[in-house]
């Protein structure tokens, strides 16, 4: 009764910071004609429901594509129409065609925000809960601090109520199939990534480690028995989900190609606004998108994000533990954010929710990667006028995974966890030396930031360079976020899985 009693402790605090971000501003709160990310959201909700399904992703008389047009898959279509018909009940007036677009006020906002928490209680907070409780050892009060720093983590909160979007509904799809997999229930997990593919197509950062590590499970059964059983139950599953999620587009070949256009837009370029990814820091020493053509472009994004996710992949399919799944969820994720094409700086939390996953055995690390993903989000922050909760969220994180983590407390081996590179560096540094560089390091990392943080907010840029706070933050956050991808490729692939981490994914 004892750890039920903090879990609900945990929760209560999650939804209180939640609702407590709302309160602040939002995506476009008074910008016209564009308004922002929630008018976005609002505006899916006008379309799905009054226009029927075949006119969703076309650009007509009433489906103005130029004007927020729906460019996420058909989950997250259904999920505006099911908004839009409880707004109807509520004030017809909040989903009318074409006369709402831009419709603000506090009962809406209340609305629009009630429908992201909903979401997060109906099926976010029982995957962590779950996760936390079944899947993360050690003691049942450091199962329930791992489950608190999750559902405090500042950069969905941040996002998902300040910015205003449904990060939470993809991730805790995602999560799900984590969850499902990690217990040996695969068609769960299976069915669960499949509708978060359907929910959002960046849920393609994860899908090639799902992919591995299930055919890894087949083929350790055996192809020729209980392997292409499982292979062939597990295929039918994601037919069978894919074909109901896109059931009302299969009728016409025309409808499924303008999704798929709508899904993946080439045309807007290898990258739009500040996003702390390869192309973007290249570009202030190279002007890439002007020296290649956009094929070009596109051919080399593809290739680079393809090579550097191969080597965790290989290693998860002829290893196939829930350790290396957890790893190869992170490196895959963030190799596509760094190199991959049209990323947004919001992609930042696909890396993000397998890092949350791992607060557990590797406190520091995950708890540093966190906060710089927050903090390479920061002009869009500021942007939406989130200074204050972007501040207090990210100084409670950083508090509770130092204090309940312990993540300055253990040794170099605890605190990496390189298995054989750790040795080898045992010849240049010892323990105690190791253990002081990565701590420095930290700190200096959070002086950075909060220096960064503060001259964004204070100080003007010069004339000629109106864009120097926004490039720093990008440049800086990339810095750290390649060293991590080189850190966590190194975990997996130098680092055996744990013999309780094989068992559980037996």
């Amino acid at each position: 009764m004892e750890n039920w009693s903090l879990v609900s402790v945990c929760v209560l605090l999650g939804l209180t910071t939640r609702w407590a971000v709302s309160f602040s501003s939002y995506s476009g709160a008074g910008k016209p004609p564009m308004f922002g990310d929630y008018e976005a959201q609002r505006h899916w909700q006008e379309v799905t429901y009054n226009l029927p399904v075949q006119e969703w992703y076309f650009n007509t008389t009433d489906n103005d594509l130029g004007y927020w047009g729906l460019d996420y898959p058909p989950l997250t279509a259904y999920h505006s129409l099911l908004c839009g018909h409880v707004a109807k009940l509520i004030n017809p007036a909040w989903v009318e065609l074409r006369t709402s677009r831009g419709f603000e006020s506090a009962a809406h906002k209340l609305f629009m925000r009630t429908t992201v928490l909903f979401a997060d209680i109906l099926i976010y907070f029982p995957a962590v809960i779950l996760y936390c409780i079944y899947l993360s050892d050690g003691s049942s009060k450091r199962k329930v601090a791992t489950a608190l720093c999750i559902l405090l983590y500042p950069g969905l909160i941040l996002i998902d109520y300040g910015h205003f979007q449904y990060n939470s509904v993809s991730l805790a799809l995602t999560l799900w199939g984590i969850v499902g997999l990690g217990l040996g229930w695969n068609l769960l997990g299976a069915l669960a990534f499949s509708l978060a593919l359907n929910y959002k197509q960046m849920e393609l950062y994860h899908s090639l480690p799902f992919f591995c590590f299930l055919l890894g499970k087949c083929i350790k059964q055996g192809l020729m028995g209980r392997g292409l059983l499982l292979l062939v139950k597990i295929s039918l599953t994601v037919l069978v989900t894919f074909a109901l999620c896109w059931w009302p587009f299969l009728s016409d070949p025309q409808l499924i190609l303008q999704v798929l256009h709508r899904l993946f837009p080439v045309d807007r370029g290898l990258f739009e606004d500040k996003v702390a990814n390869t192309w973007c820091s290249l570009n202030v020493l190279i002007k890439i998108k002007t020296l290649l053509s956009r094929d070009t472009q596109l051919l080399l994004s593809f290739a680079l994000t393809l090579l550097s996710i191969l080597p965790s992949s290989i290693k998860l399919l002829t290893k196939p533990t829930l350790w290396q799944f957890k790893l190869a969820l992170v490196n895959s994720s963030l190799a596509f954010f760094l190199f991959s094409f049209q990323v947004h700086e919001k992609s930042i939390l696909l890396p993000a929710l397998p890092v949350c996953l791992m607060m557990n055995e590797l406190p520091l690390m995950a708890v540093w990667f966190l906060l710089i993903s927050t903090f390479s989000m920061l002009p869009l922050l500021l942007k939406d006028g989130l200074l204050l909760p972007y501040t207090v969220t990210s100084l409670a994180f950083l508090y509770l995974g130092v204090y309940l983590l312990s993540a300055l407390d253990r040794s170099p081996e605890e605190e990496l966890r390189l298995g054989s590179c750790h040795k080898r560096m045992q010849n240049y540094l010892s323990k105690h030396n190791l253990s002081l560089l990565v701590k420095c390091s930290f700190t200096v990392s959070l002086v950075a930031m909060a220096g960064l943080s503060f001259t964004s907010v204070v100080l003007e840029p010069p004339a000629r360079l109106p864009d120097l706070f926004p490039v720093l933050v990008s440049v800086f956050s990339f810095l750290h976020f390649l060293a991590m991808l080189l850190y966590f490729n190194l975990v997996q692939l130098t680092e055996p899985s744990s013999k309780k981490s094989q068992k559980k994914t037996n």
